[in-house]
Order: structure tokens, then sequence, then C-alpha cells
């Protein structure tokens, strides 16, 4: 793929040759996954009773430091396997019964994934194919997407760039994850259901709740209401836990979320009036979320 060979895929514009080295995100030009399963902790227009049909890619372009996957997403951990056999993935994916693909943190691999997709619709691929992302998007990558992706499941994590410059690294995430969000929804409108309540087309932005940071959850809140409101399904998430290098160098995050910091988002919800999503409960194995990253269909 060209565009590997000086990548600016993302808003990192590393402008490494990934084709003779790794990048900042730790990818080379070779597909990497580190399973496939039918996830059934998606939100429920995604999962439903068959489940999302999750295809979860190794490396990251964003490093959180609280992420939960960071045995994929920074230690690397996977598979290579080659354009031909993602499209295979995902027509098994399909054979299973599940009501989407779910391509997770799949932005390192744009180029790849649209040529797999290509092939997988030529053997019959007819499922939504479902974008699932940190939000740490180009606007012009999301355009190459147009006419691949049904359904956009990117994260708002950040209001300022002061928490994304401490929790991952970079200083221009606020205005790319705007202006890649509004592009999704330009692209694919607003959400769509089947009759079984599934979503086939649309946008679903989520943010994960960091403990001390209840601010920066409302700051965000307020930016969809205010700019996407009725246009985006909304999921507030309260699946934080820490791990990783937030254990011994990030304090003021290393805790699950309150139940008074639960309980003062779900009032400011109420108070923007954002009715058109989910919001997660408060619950005791958070750890749970978390698959077991075992290279399993791969």
């Amino acid at each position: 793929m060209e565009r590997y060979k000086n990548c600016k895929i993302c808003p990192r514009e590393c402008g490494i040759d990934r084709t003779k080295y790794k990048g900042v995100c730790g990818a080379t030009d070779k597909l990497k996954v580190a399973l496939v399963s039918t996830h059934n902790f998606e939100e429920p227009c995604i999962s439903g009773k068959e489940g999302s049909g999750t295809i979860f890619f190794s490396n990251c372009n964003l490093r959180c430091v609280y992420c939960q996957n960071y045995e994929i997403s920074r230690d690397g951990y996977g598979k290579e396997i080659s354009i031909e056999r993602l499209a295979d993935i995902m027509i098994e994916q399909q054979e299973r019964g599940v009501n989407n693909i779910n391509l997770v943190t799949p932005t390192m691999y744009v180029d790849s994934i649209i040529e797999a997709i290509k092939i997988a619709k030529s053997k019959g691929l007819t499922i939504p194919i479902v974008y699932n992302s940190s939000g740490y998007e180009k606007s012009d990558t999301i355009d190459k997407l147009k006419g691949y992706i049904d359904i956009y499941l990117p994260d708002f994590k950040y209001a300022t760039d002061r928490l994304a410059k401490r929790y991952s690294g970079i200083d221009n995430y606020v205005i790319n994850a705007k202006e890649s969000i509004a592009k999704m929804i330009m692209q694919v409108g607003k959400p769509i259901f089947n009759e079984k309540g599934i979503l086939i087309s649309g946008v679903v932005i989520r943010h994960m709740i960091l403990p001390n940071n209840v601010l920066n959850t409302k700051s965000v809140l307020k930016y969809i209401a205010n700019n996407f409101k009725d246009k985006a399904l909304v999921s507030v998430m309260a699946q934080y836990f820490p791990t990783g290098e937030v254990i011994k160098d990030y304090p003021e995050i290393n805790r699950k979320i309150t139940k008074e910091e639960l309980e003062e988002v779900e009032n400011y919800l109420e108070e923007l009036n954002i009715e058109n999503g989910y919001i997660q409960e408060l619950g005791e194995h958070e750890e749970e979320y978390v698959p077991s990253f075992n290279l399993d269909n791969v």
C-alpha cells in the first residue's frame, strides 16, 4: 500500500515508511489481528442477541496510558495476516450469524481494510460494517471510507488537549475528533435501525468517564448536545478501571469511578436533554468487559 511508505493516515502524521519500520502506532504495513469473536457487550443496538462480529486489530495510533486492551494496543500482541485472510474472516463472521462486522481499532490499517471489504463483498458479505475507533482520525481518512462503512463507533475522549497530552501523548486530539465525527455523521446520516432494533447505519459516539474528570465528561457531552444532538446516538461508559502505567504513574486516575461521579454525569445528561443513547450502570467487575486476546479464529 503506497500510503504506508510515508504514513500520514492518522493525525500523528509520523511519515514513517511502514514497509520498513514500525510507525509510532506500532504497526507495519502488515495487518495484525489479536482476536476474532462474537461480542455481546457492545451497545444493545450493536450486539443485540446475536452479538457483534468483532475483529480486534493489534497496535493503536492513540496509545492511551489507561487502555484496557493494552496487551494488543500498546504491547502489539497479535498475528500478521493477509488482506485475503481478513476478507475470509469477515465472511466467517457473517456465517456465525452476527449482526455486523466490528472493526476494533482499525485506523492504522485503513487502506488494507478497504481492499479486504471489496474482496469480502465480492464473496457475499452483506451485513453492516462497524468502524470502532478512538476518534483520533483525520477527516480525509474518513473520506476514503465512504461507501465501505455503515456504522461509525468513535470515542470522544477529551474536551481539552491538556488531558489528551497527559493521557495519550498528543496535543491535537480535540480538533481531529470534532472534525472526524462531524464527517462520519455527514457521511452515513442519522441512525437507522432494522425491525429488531439493531443499528444498520449511523453513528454512536462513545465517551468513557475518567475518575476525577467529571468536568471533562460534562464538556464533551455539552459539545455533543450542541453539535450532534439528534444526529447520532450517545454512549456513556462507566467501565473504567486502572491498568497498565496508571497504577504506577497516574495516581489521580488510579481508581474506578464512584457512584457520586456517575450520578453527577447522569444528572447532567438530563439537563442537556440527551435521550438518544445509553449510559452504563456501575458494576463491580469492569474487568469482565475486556476480552481474552488468544488469537481465536484468526
